[in-house]
């Protein structure tokens, strides 16, 4: 079967290869990070590296799969488009994009608490609630300015972000070189746990620190020459992402012990404070404020341009595929996420919101892998990245594997939030079928 899949061009071209980069970079190296390390030292000891080496190979699974369906079907929508042609069921596909939108937005509520939470508080004291809905406005405002104006901002943060990370790297590095730290730490895993388990349990977290990836799919169509530029943009900000990534453990294991990273709130900030040099806490406080404002932006961007193709598709009402005549931005469904996002931040806790995200999303990927198989019988015009197959198939084993690691709560959690989805597809079912009369009755 060959079919020609180009779409008729809404959206502006402005994504260029760096830009790319900037942005799946961006969003892989995002706030979790600067809290990560305390968390992963309970589960694996000093052996901070190895868990996110491992979540680095699993989220390649997934990516590969990715690089291959995004360039195959270059549409906003992302895996919604893959597993409507996969399933051919507008409520699968429905199930996995708004599992999608469902992750973006409650990632953005926990963002936006982490925003007004002690980083904040570094400068100035203010209750979190109202921080955290006028930072999420803001946001707003800047994504529905352009994608270019956007990305731009999201170049500079991602510098500054990645920044802060060289600086841990850097210090750590020359603290050890002149006799400080214990490298040996790197090597201790936690006692009565054994060193496979541990890493194990450790992945489930580090996972969360690469799924960013995915949002790139949903910018696709503003992206140049998709089929070459995404593939080996997509890898390569991964693989950075997992160099900064191990070079932080190791720093993080050498410079503290295991018991002094769990204790610290501002681990990576404790960890440079060890070797002496003077680092200002407000410099790392603003640091990680431009990084969770940066993860904030990445993903509303791609929960906004989900909505749009979503609404495109028919899968949402049809008012979320406006876009401003001028800046040629989804202008409703960035309003409607935002509002969404607000929502979140009053009813939800960052812990819970962010084991949500790790659910929703293993659930978009294990239908991504699927996808990738049932399609390779489908062809198209244009040439695109292929996969080996033995991929995808690795990549839907370690989503099962993952997905057997969430606990109950999250799982309810996530279940009420596809039942709010499941009304939202019924809804602009019977506007379709309105619709659909009223053309009936005037022909």
């Amino acid at each position: 079967m060959t079919t020609d899949t180009q779409p008729p061009e809404r959206l502006r071209r402005a994504i260029t290869g760096p830009l790319l980069f900037a942005f799946i970079l961006g969003d892989v190296l995002g706030a979790g990070v600067y809290a990560l390390m305390g968390v992963l030292s309970e589960r694996v000891g000093g052996l901070l590296w190895a868990p996110l080496l491992l979540a680095l190979v699993l989220a390649m699974l997934t990516a590969g799969s990715y690089a291959e369906l995004v360039t195959k079907y270059p549409r906003a929508g992302g895996a919604a488009v893959f597993a409507e042609r996969a399933f051919r069921s507008p409520l699968v596909s429905f199930l996995v994009g708004f599992s999608m939108l469902a992750a973006g937005v409650t990632s953005a509520a926990g963002l936006s608490i982490a925003f007004a939470g002690e980083y904040f508080g570094t400068f100035v004291e203010l209750p979190v609630t109202p921080v955290a809905i006028v930072f999420l406005a803001l946001v707003a405002a800047l994504n529905a300015r352009g994608i270019r104006e956007s990305l731009g901002a999201n170049l500079v943060m991602t510098a500054i972000e990645v920044s802060g990370l060289v600086i841990v790297i850097v210090v750590v590095g020359v603290f050890v070189a002149e006799g400080g730290g214990d490298t040996s730490r790197v090597l201790q895993a936690p006692e009565g746990t054994g060193v496979g388990a541990a890493v194990l349990a450790g992945a489930v977290v580090a996972y969360y620190s690469f799924v960013g990836f995915e949002t790139s799919a949903n910018v696709i169509e503003e992206v140049k020459t998709p089929t070459k530029t995404y593939p080996r943009t997509l890898f390569a900000a991964l693989v950075t992402a997992g160099v900064v990534y191990v070079l932080v453990g190791l720093a993080s294991a050498a410079a503290l012990p295991v018991d002094e990273l769990q204790e610290s709130s501002g681990p990576l900030l404790a960890v440079v404070e060890a070797t002496g040099v003077s680092v200002p806490s407000w410099l790392f406080s603003l640091i990680a404020l431009i990084a969770v404002a940066n993860g904030a932006l990445l993903t509303m961007i791609m929960a906004s341009r989900l909505a749009y193709g979503m609404a495109e598709q028919n899968l949402l009402p049809h008012v979320l595929g406006r876009v401003l005549r001028r800046r040629r931005t989804p202008w409703v469904a960035i309003i409607a996420t935002t509002l969404v996002a607000v929502t979140l931040t009053l009813i939800g806790d960052l812990t819970t919101l962010a084991e949500t995200v790790v659910l929703l999303l293993l659930f978009v990927f294990l239908s991504a892998n699927v996808s990738v198989l049932v399609l390779r019988r489908d062809r198209v015009a244009h040439a695109h990245f292929r996969v080996w197959t033995f991929v995808p198939v690795l990549g839907v084993a370690s989503c099962i594997l993952l997905l057997t690691q969430q606990r109950p709560v999250v799982w309810l959690f996530a279940a009420a939030m596809l039942a709010v989805g499941v009304v939202l597809y019924l809804l602009a079912r019977w506007e379709r079928r309105r619709a659909d009369a009223r053309i009936t009755k005037d022909a």
